[in-house]
């Protein structure tokens, strides 16, 4: 095996991070570097492109000299980033106008109008995915309506890590992986849908020419060596969308596999041969860095963002105690949330603080505690709160048992890393969880092994199993799977009672009464 490093960046949300393996899977070094967003208006969330490629060069400089590794070690260089985002550049790759991101949610109207013209589940079983102001088409149609010269001199739409492919390479591509996040990819075929197109009424021009993960874009140009640091000639290889670099860090690289994602949201994935089509169009679909797989998917808004608001809105007392002993005030909560019993006293807790997508795609569903007594204890509401989002999952979990058989569970993101949080998962679910020795850092690695097998330094994505393998394992505890299946069976029947409040809550809020601007008072 060739001696030298694969350079992975991973575009986030807020920042890149940029971190250096080497060729047996070993985390050399890391660097970050944070860059803004914008909310312009309600719904907007944008980002210059330009702070992407000064995070990149940046964190590209700190992390060669940090680990003392030369450019000339650098074996290639490959990404993750955020997906589902809209960037249009001009003729010679200059943005038009900043990246509409992921979050951004302007498009409405679009939304709606394009399930008018091709059909709700005409586009799931085309795209793998439900039409959605939350995908590129509908924020390129956006554009259209409202700035129809940027529209007019726009030579293509790509994402995020597809500028930094141009910069570093002058080549403007892309892969399937961030493809399947735009509402215009046929999954199946991995080509531009031709009946989407002409169904939204789109220029066929706009959409970059498709190549798999693997593929190697070009090479780092004269120009960007000087920019970045890297030697010139480096290898890019083009990479993939967060979801798909995070299945292969989690080494989900074959049929069966499963990962859960716990985060500030969360998601459960799978590698599949062939999508999976939910008949209640719960969840969706992804290519995966193998092109010859998909990773069905179902995702929550708010699992780790639904214990960092109770934390810091009910439990200052904790938070002052943990900071006297210092401690983490987490550690503190699970400690409570252990000595509780399952079934947390009878409290029930839906975790919907932002809406939810799926599996209920249901922005107007909030966040309830139902069953509270008297005599319930703090430790109640802890363990409450970790077993609505275990429940949630279920949801999702339950959609893709019904195809496939999935009896373990891979666990990455921060949330997993708090014991409690996953053995309550592992009862809910009643299936044993694997942890990987590299929790935090599955997105970055999968980017990574994916360089390795598009340089050909691996043979496949096999390489994933031993740079991340097995540390622990979480076994469920049978003796809870009864009180496990009925506070599942209450939480959706929970659910399901609340849709009308949800609803008239969500006319109150659209509502004031005459002179309550001043207040904020709603019906």
């Amino acid at each position: 095996m060739a001696n030298g490093y694969l350079l992975a960046h991973d575009l986030g949300t807020s920042g890149n991070k940029a971190a250096l393996y080497d060729t047996n899977g070993r985390l050399v070094g890391s660097a970050v570097y944070a860059y803004d967003t914008q909310y312009p208006h309600s719904r907007w969330v944008e980002q210059d492109p330009e702070d992407w490629w000064k995070a990149v060069c940046v964190a590209t400089r700190t992390l060669l000299q940090e680990t003392a590794a030369k450019a000339s070690d650098i074996l290639c260089v490959s990404f993750s980033a955020q997906m589902m985002g809209c960037l249009l550049v001009d003729k010679q790759g200059r943005p038009l106008r900043p990246m509409i991101t992921w979050a951004d949610s302007r498009a409405w109207a679009e939304e709606d109008w394009m399930q008018a013209r091709a059909g709700a589940e005409r586009g799931y079983h085309i795209t793998g995915h439900r039409l959605s102001a939350s995908y590129s088409a509908a924020k390129l149609l956006w554009v259209r309506a409202h700035e129809p010269d940027v529209y007019r001199r726009a030579d293509k739409m790509i994402h995020a890590k597809d500028y930094i492919v141009f910069r570093l390479t002058g080549r403007l591509v892309t892969d399937f992986s961030d493809a399947s996040g735009t509402n215009l990819l046929d999954i199946q075929k991995k080509t531009w849908s031709e009946e989407l197109i002409s169904a939204f009424e789109l220029r066929r021009d706009l959409l970059p020419e498709l190549h798999p993960s693997t593929d190697t874009a070009g090479r780092v140009t004269a120009e960007a060596a000087r920019a970045c640091g890297l030697r010139a000639g480096t290898p890019v290889v083009i990479g993939g969308g967060d979801g798909s670099c995070a299945c292969v860090g989690a080494g989900v690289v074959e049929e069966g596999l499963a990962y859960n994602v716990i985060g500030t949201s969360s998601w459960i994935s799978i590698a599949a041969r062939r999508p999976y089509f939910d008949p209640r169009m719960r969840t969706f679909n992804w290519v995966h860095l193998d092109p010859t797989l998909y990773t069905p998917c179902g995702t929550m808004q708010a699992a780790g963002l639904s214990y960092q608001w109770y934390k810091n809105t009910l439990c200052g007392g904790e938070a002052a105690q943990a900071g006297q002993a210092g401690r983490s005030v987490y550690a503190l909560l699970d400690e409570a949330a252990a000595a509780a019993r399952p079934g947390a006293g009878g409290v029930l807790y839906l975790p919907y603080l932002i809406g939810e997508r799926s599996p209920l795609w249901n922005l107007n569903a909030r966040g309830a505690f139902v069953g509270l007594h008297a005599s319930t204890q703090k430790g109640d509401l802890s363990r409450a709160v970790l077993e609505g989002v275990g429940c949630n999952l279920r949801i999702i979990l339950e959609a893709f048992a019904a195809t496939q058989t999935l009896d373990d569970i891979i666990m990455i993101g921060g949330g997993a890393k708090g014991r409690t949080w996953l053995q309550i998962l592992a009862d809910i679910w009643q299936r044993t969880l694997l942890v990987p020795a590299y929790i935090e850092e599955a997105t970055s690695l999968g980017a990574a092994i994916c360089g390795g097998v598009g340089i050909g330094l691996f043979k496949d994505f096999g390489a994933c199993r031993a740079f991340n393998p097995t540390v622990d394992e979480i076994r469920p505890n049978p003796a809870h799977r009864a009180v496990y299946d009925t506070l599942f069976s209450l939480f959706q029947q929970t659910y399901d009672q609340l849709i009308p409040v949800y609803d008239r809550l969500a006319d109150a809020r659209a509502l004031h009464r005459p002179g309550d601007a001043e207040t904020g008072d709603v019906l």
